[in-house]
């Protein structure tokens, strides 16, 4: 079938329907049997060339990198927030859009597979699971001690003028934002592949503006952006896990993962309590075995075992915070910073601070603050699209795209409201309440959750203070090994042209040791900086994929409408007169990253 041809202005009657077909070459037999090898071969190539450089050569590696990321904070920073804001502002306008609203991410009629709840359930655990255990805490209390309005002079440092200040860039980087870079890349995979029958692959969203040609070169390219910016997301938000699984297991008792007090870089920094060598490989190989374990095995009894786990945790956890924790405290950041949020959210979406080039003026620290915080929050999160995109269109068959957006972008970002309101807000109010004295200020981002529990329990109960320690690393295992076990079935699956199927056991554990390889080099070489570092690179290709993907959502919606009015099928039954095939159980697609 060919691509939409459109006739003259006003006449509809030469419409063609969309194309449905996109074969993908993929390799018959032998090693990379099933694999389109045009994409699997480069992205490896392109992986272990990373690893090989940050490892064997980490001081040329680092210069390089921050060299590219400087170049990059200094001219595409206003690039990345604005993309962030288009994808927020297409996805609300197809949910408004009467055309795009009512259509079926499936053929017409089709029905969701999953009830209101579950699929709620999964896209929060998607999008963000191991993020909430550490930044839950230390964002807000990062923010509560420095960001624009500190910088400005409008509020102070750790005053209490400053806490919904230190909510309103909260929410922002966890809010519609982040779920609109999902929901973008979400849409673009379920639409082209439920309704049009195409490959489950991020080439297939371009199809309205490349046709068939996404079959050849341009189509390779894209895929191959796409698996790479999938194992950079990923890398970061390991980085993170294993920092914070250091720090959890150093709190129960595993001696020697840490650097001592007097430990400096070579920098002569203080890296004191910091992840050392031996603790970052010991984390890293816990994580990668177990889920490269559960990789081989599919979708079988263990990773539900472990969904089940993680979610009765989450609401133990999240409980335990608003109960025991700040609740008034909590209550008022939720209500009052959901509001400052939302007044300032297009003051906040547009504005760029633009740096003098003078070092410690304002205008410096503005535009230095923004490239820490949101510029680097939109890089992940676009870097994180593919994964949790695949994952959305997997689960979301058969919604509406009215449902999709609304769904998607509003439910989870409520969720995340809540878990920073009462996790970070416990924080802040035992700071400036409780007495903490600079306990939780002091402590590695990724310590601070267990920095806070143990000032709250260890009074009460040394036993219970380890045993709430214990709980915590329980469900950042839980979160790891599934976040790095589906982001490996994942990028097989782009690999082997959208096939959803079991992979061949090699290439689970080449992705599986790359993975793991990708963040330990970058951790040794320059911490969890230098994933930033390569994560934020690593985004800007795929950034440029996403918006020509809003492009090409727009105009197959805005097509389909056409053809709705004058009877030209729109639906790859109608055209190719096959049946609905049946949802495949995919491997990999889990709820509980």
């Amino acid at each position: 079938m060919s691509p939409t041809t459109i006739g003259g202005t006003n006449d509809m009657s030469n419409i063609e329907p969309p194309l449905t077909d996109l074969p993908i070459r993929t390799t018959e037999g032998g090693f990379y049997n099933g694999f389109a090898t045009s994409v699997a071969v480069p992205a490896k190539i392109i992986i272990s060339a990373l690893v090989v450089w940050a490892i064997f050569w980490p001081i040329q590696s680092g210069a390089v990198l921050n060299g590219i990321n400087t170049f990059i904070l200094d001219l595409f920073a206003s690039w990345y927030i604005w993309t962030v804001t288009l994808f927020v502002l297409v996805c609300l306008g197809l949910a408004i859009w009467p055309t795009a609203g009512r259509m079926n991410l499936g053929i017409d009629g089709e029905k969701p597979e999953f009830t209101n709840f579950s699929w709620f359930s999964m896209m929060f655990g998607a999008g963000i699971g191991v993020g909430m255990l550490t930044w839950a805490v230390a964002e807000p209390v990062a923010h509560f001690q420095n960001n624009p309005s500190v910088i400005q002079g409008i509020t102070e440092a750790r005053a209490e003028n400053n806490i919904m200040t230190a909510y309103k860039w909260s929410f922002l980087h966890w809010g519609l934002g982040a779920w609109a870079c999902y929901a973008i890349a979400g849409l673009g995979l379920a639409f082209f592949t439920y309704r049009r029958g195409l490959p489950l692959t991020i080439r297939s969203s371009l199809t309205p503006l490349f046709g068939s040609s996404l079959a050849g070169v341009l189509g390779h390219v894209i895929d191959i952006v796409a698996v790479v910016a999938t194992i950079l997301g990923v890398a970061q938000t390991l980085g993170f896990g294993v920092d914070q699984l250091v720090a959890g297991l150093t709190r129960i008792g595993v001696g020697g993962l840490v650097h001592g007090a007097e430990a400096v870089n070579d920098a002569g920094e203080s890296i004191a309590n910091t992840a050392n060598t031996f603790g970052i490989i010991f984390a890293l190989l816990v994580i990668m075995g177990a889920s490269t374990l559960s990789a081989l095995s599919g979708v079988g009894k263990g990773i539900k075992w472990l969904s089940n786990i993680n979610m009765v945790l989450s609401i133990v956890l999240l409980g335990f915070f608003i109960l025991f924790g700040a609740t008034w405290f909590g209550l008022q950041a939720m209500t009052i910073g959901l509001w400052e949020y939302l007044v300032n959210l297009p003051f906040l979406s547009f504005n760029v601070y633009r740096s003098d080039g003078v070092e410690g003026s304002e205008s410096f620290l503005l535009a230095q603050w923004q490239g820490w915080w949101p510029v680097f929050y939109w890089a992940w999160w676009i870097a994180f699209a593919p994964f949790v995109g695949l994952f959305l269109a997997r689960i979301s068959r058969g919604r509406t795209i009215r449902e999709f957006v609304l769904g998607a972008m509003i439910v989870p970002s409520l969720m995340c409201f809540v878990w920073f309101s009462w996790a970070g807000g416990t924080a802040i109010d035992l700071e400036l309440n409780g007495g903490a004295g600079g306990l939780i200020y002091d402590t590695g981002n990724g310590d601070k959750i267990f920095a806070m529990t143990e000032f709250m329990l260890a009074p009460i109960s040394e036993i219970l203070s380890w045993a709430m320690a214990v709980m915590i690393v329980v469900l950042l295992m839980t979160f790891l090994v599934t976040s790095a076990d589906s982001a490996v079935l994942i990028v097989n699956t782009i690999n082997a042209a959208g096939d959803e199927g079991p992979k061949a056991r090699p290439h689970i554990l080449f992705w599986g040791a790359a993975l793991g390889l990708v963040v330990a080099g970058l951790l040794i070489s320059g911490g969890t900086s230098a994933i930033q570092t390569a994560m934020v690179i690593g985004a800007l290709p795929f950034s440029v994929v996403m918006v020509l993907m809003c492009v090409a959502l727009v105009k197959a919606i805005f097509n389909d409408g056409r053809r709705e009015k004058v009877g030209v099928p729109t639906t790859f039954d109608e055209i190719d007169g096959a049946e609905a095939p049946e949802l495949a159980d995919a491997p990999g697609l889990k709820p509980a990253e």
